[in-house]
């Protein structure tokens, strides 16, 4: 186990953009007519468009992350997907945890991950999800994470003294593991994370009581989770991995309302997260991904857009460098793979730069194979 806390040992917070974003009126390609064409009622005027460069601009509604952008502090991976895409949900979201496009896996990326950074097990902190269930990126055997729905009442959980109702709550973390663990040795594992969950719950008990900030973040969801993921990083626990996700990106109709408002949220949110981190001194070893399964359809289906390939993702932290990285996948008919963007940057290569260069770790064995990295992260 890395020995070093918070101050010094790089950590990493993933935020899943849950129903495949629209990467078109996410990073606006305001300069192609194509863009235009395709979108007759839910292109984004060129006027509105925050513009980033001669060709492309962020979605009005990204203001927060334009500034974080401009400091360069905020990567844009252009055409990030993989080959032969699924406009699956179900198989795309498991395609993006495993790391597996051709078979499927029970273990996570991040799973794998967290196994290197913490080979014996020794902190059942290390890794946390602030949500419902368990995100099959961070299952894999022997690794124990703590999965946070609300952070308030979370440490209560280590208050059941009667041997009934904490078989109950172990009964409750079996059902929340199983779907994503699958057949096999699945009690010996349950029992094992069961325990660890209740170490981890007497960890992250007093993380709140020991927060403060002068951040008054948003009334949203999203915005509650981001916050109890910095009072756990400012509490210093030696948590590595922290994974939040914001659902309603399934856009196929009423996007024009919708699509900005989800966007708006995240934008706050994250630069809330941002200025509380950097408010606690806590930010220099924190980097931000922001992904999702796939993106949309080019041609708009009149109220909305349909699943998709290529998308976009984004890394962000003091020790990202800022930018673009990679083309914008062309809109050109000829270009298109069945009417949808064709990806440019293999996923797996972006969690290869996660791992290696943030991380320090071997991507190898954790995404099977090599792929071209962007150079993201500051040596």
């Amino acid at each position: 186990m890395d020995t070093k806390m918070n101050g010094d040992a790089p950590v990493l917070v993933v935020l899943q953009l849950t129903g495949g974003n629209d990467y078109l009126n996410t990073v606006v390609p305001y300069s192609n007519a194509l863009y235009y064409d395709n979108r007759a009622s839910l292109g984004i005027p060129e006027e509105e468009v925050m513009k980033i460069d001669d060709t492309v601009g962020l979605n009005p509604a990204m203001g927060p992350l334009k500034d974080v952008y401009d400091r360069g502090d905020m990567a844009i991976i252009h055409g990030v997907g993989f080959e032969n895409s699924t406009r699956s949900h179900f198989r795309a979201m498991d395609i993006w945890h495993t790391a597996e496009p051709d078979k499927v896996s029970m273990e996570g990326w991040l799973g794998r991950t967290v196994r290197d950074l913490d080979p014996e097990g020794e902190n059942p902190v290390t890794a946390v999800n602030v949500g419902q269930g368990l995100p099959r990126a961070m299952v894999a055997p022997g690794v124990s994470v703590a999965s946070v729905a609300d952070l308030s009442t979370y440490g209560l959980l280590t208050g059941v003294e009667e041997r009934q109702l904490r078989e109950k709550m172990l009964d409750r973390f079996a059902n929340m593991y199983t779907p994503a663990i699958g057949s096999g040795p699945v009690m010996d594992y349950l029992a094992q994370t069961g325990l660890d969950a209740l170490k981890g719950a007497d960890m992250l008990k007093d993380a709140p009581l020991a927060y403060e900030s002068s951040i008054e973040y948003g009334n949203t969801p999203l915005a509650g989770k981001l916050r109890d993921i910095a009072k756990i990083h400012t509490a210093n626990l030696g948590t590595r991995v922290l994974y939040a996700e914001h659902g309603g990106y399934d856009t196929h109709a009423a996007q024009g309302p919708n699509h900005p408002k989800l966007w708006s949220d995240v934008a706050g949110a994250v630069n809330d997260f941002w200025a509380d981190l950097k408010e606690h001194d806590s930010d220099q070893n924190v980097v931000m991904f922001i992904f999702t399964e796939f993106g949309r359809r080019v041609k708009e289906n009149g109220t909305g857009t349909d699943h998709g390939a290529g998308g976009v993702a984004f890394t962000l932290g003091p020790s990202v460098k800022g930018g673009q990285y990679n083309d914008y996948p062309s809109l050109a008919p000829e270009d298109l793979r069945e009417g949808d963007l064709a990806p440019n940057q293999d996923f797996r290569g972006v969690y290869s730069t996660l791992i290696e260069d943030w991380f320090g770790l071997d991507a190898k064995p954790i995404v099977e194979g090599t792929f071209e990295k962007p150079d993201l992260i500051h040596k």
